[in-house]
């Protein structure tokens, strides 16, 4: 993978990372909020975000792109948050995996394991090893209680991490136009820090986020939608209030 491959996908990379956070954050909430209520996570749910090496879920593909990302910028005085991003998502990723084992055994296992201990069949030596195989068994809800914690601690500090490190990025034009088109998204996942996330990149003005989403859109020949940023951006111009 050449170097200057990487450069030019620079501004793509940047997008895609915060893109794809912001998928799986919200993705990952609602499902803990179901989580909350029932006790229980879901396999199907992970093994989609998860994917497998010939066939990488949402989520592998982030920490994918974070790696190519953050392990190839150039060093600055934001390096360190790069580091911390990198290791971050990676660290979720795995956690998700646990997940996804975990809720593999409470979905197969679990059940099964209890209706064998119903049976009248078994020999007290059967019942007794049955016994102490599902009391492995049911400690997969403690696991996963820690998991849900972890990951919901790390998603935390990911968003503060990302209010840090975006300013760095501020005139690229890719990182504006998501945050424009995706706005609900945005304030969705970041919730009462999503004003500090834009005012951070943004310092300027907000209308400087509209003027980059509207160059974004010319170049990709959504003129009308550019046009609507470019209004936005006369409204939201200082000078304008």
């Amino acid at each position: 993978m050449s170097k200057n491959w990487l450069l030019s996908k620079h501004d793509s990379f940047v997008r895609d990372v915060l893109r794809d956070f912001c998928q799986i954050a919200s993705a990952l909430e609602n499902h803990f909020s179901d989580y909350d209520a029932t006790g229980s996570v879901s396999f199907h749910f992970f093994d989609d975000i998860l994917g497998r090496q010939n066939s990488k879920g949402l989520l592998w593909r982030l920490k994918d792109t974070a790696h190519l990302l953050f392990r190839n910028e150039k060093r600055t005085t934001f390096a360190v948050l790069g580091e911390y991003l990198d290791w971050a998502l990676g660290y979720f990723f795995h956690e998700c995996i646990k997940l996804k084992e975990d809720a593999y055994q409470q979905m197969n296992y679990k059940p099964r394991f209890k209706q064998l201990q119903q049976s009248k069949d078994l020999s007290p030596e059967e019942q007794h090893i049955g016994t102490e195989l599902y009391a492995v068994i049911k400690q997969t809800s403690e696991s996963i209680e820690r998991e849900v914690r972890r990951v919901r601690f790390i998603l935390f500090h990911c968003k503060r991490m990302f209010i840090l490190y975006l300013p760095l990025h501020h005139e690229n034009p890719l990182l504006a136009r998501f945050l424009y088109a995706q706005n609900d998204l945005v304030r969705s996942v970041f919730k009462g820090y999503a004003d500090e996330l834009i005012q951070a990149i943004y310092v300027d003005g907000v209308h400087r986020m509209y003027e980059l989403a509207a160059q974004s859109l010319e170049e990709g020949g959504w003129l009308d939608e550019a046009s609507k940023a470019r209004q936005l951006a006369a409204q939201n111009r200082p000078n304008q209030k």
